[in-house]
């Protein structure tokens, strides 16, 4: 008698998260099913991490099958490897638990949300969102760690878009703007603009961890759509 509905059921979540479970690892996956033949070189310059890191993140999903790798003959890396390119295997319903699995996700922050109140949660986002945006600066190469503002600015619409944002930087005169074209939150966002603050903090722990020490704290100022403006930015 083969695996009952329900065991299999299981086993594919416990598939997915073992190669899931680290949000850095999903990013990198999506990316790779946007841009199939990606290298690893390709994907750490994509996210700001160590090209090894990546190579790990990447090995991590091909053993679990869910990543295809090849070998281009006569083209080697910057280490003198033979170039590995990725591609997303097709048709594996495993990966629908996740989008499954983020709905899920989104509707218990919203009633969290709605318990906190509206000055309490916006606290909160700003605090974990600056949190997030350090660990992420601490994870660039140790060489690009102290940056002007405005080349920080730049890395960071990288790092947002690395992230779902789809963000870009303008230059206007002394200020730089970062602006997102899209939202990760979705109609999540719309329904609690509070959640504009998670980008806020991200933005301002970025600049802090990317710009050089002992600089006095650069002021953030942010329009968001999901709360009237006309475009989700920060400018400094």
């Amino acid at each position: 008698m083969g695996p009952s509905p329900d065991s299999r059921f299981s086993g594919a979540v416990a598939a997915v998260t073992s190669a899931f479970g680290d949000p850095t690892r999903r990013e990198i996956f999506l990316f790779v099913r946007s841009r199939p033949g990606a290298t690893a070189t390709e994907v750490a310059n994509h996210f700001s991490l160590h090209p090894n890191v990546a190579r790990h993140h990447l090995d991590r999903l091909a053993t679990a099958g869910y990543v295809d790798v090849t070998v281009e003959r006569g083209s080697v890396t910057g280490a003198g490897r033979p170039a590995k390119r990725y591609r997303v295997v097709g048709g594996d319903p495993t990966v629908e638990l996740l989008t499954r699995r983020d709905d899920l996700l989104v509707l218990l922050l919203q009633e969290a949300l709605q318990l906190l109140g509206p000055a309490a949660a916006e606290l909160m986002a700003e605090r974990v969102g600056e949190q997030y945006g350090r660990t992420l600066a601490e994870q660039m190469e140790p060489g690009d760690g102290q940056r002007s503002v405005r080349t920080a600015m730049h890395a960071i619409a990288q790092t947002l878009t690395a992230h779902g944002f789809a963000a870009h930087a303008e230059d206007a005169g002394a200020s730089t703007a970062v602006v997102a074209d899209a939202c990760p939150f979705g109609d999540a966002a719309a329904q609690n603009p509070v959640l504009c603050a998670v980008d806020r903090g991200m933005v301002k722990g970025l600049l802090a961890g990317l710009c050089h020490d002992g600089a006095p704290a650069v002021p953030v100022v942010m329009s968001s759509r999901a709360r009237g403006d006309d475009a989700c930015a920060a400018l400094v």
